[in-house]
């Protein structure tokens, strides 16, 4: 799997730069890690929900066996 580079990055930033100028940057970069923030926290829950299911099977499945 190809990932980004040093390189891909500083051309994207340019790109960027150029399109939307140095005055929405702030705004902009503001607005991705917001966005990055709450990507993470919606992939995360799932996650968690599962191990919390895992951990409860394991117990009904000890207290079964005993």
């Amino acid at each position: 799997m190809m990932g980004l580079g040093l390189p891909e990055i500083v051309v994207i930033l340019v790109i960027i730069l150029i399109i939307f100028g140095p005055r929405k940057l702030p705004d902009i970069g503001q607005a991705l890690g917001k966005s990055i923030r709450e990507f993470k926290k919606a992939t995360s829950e799932p996650m968690e929900i599962a191990r919390d299911v895992t951990k409860e099977v394991r117990e009904v499945k000890e207290v079964v066996q005993k």
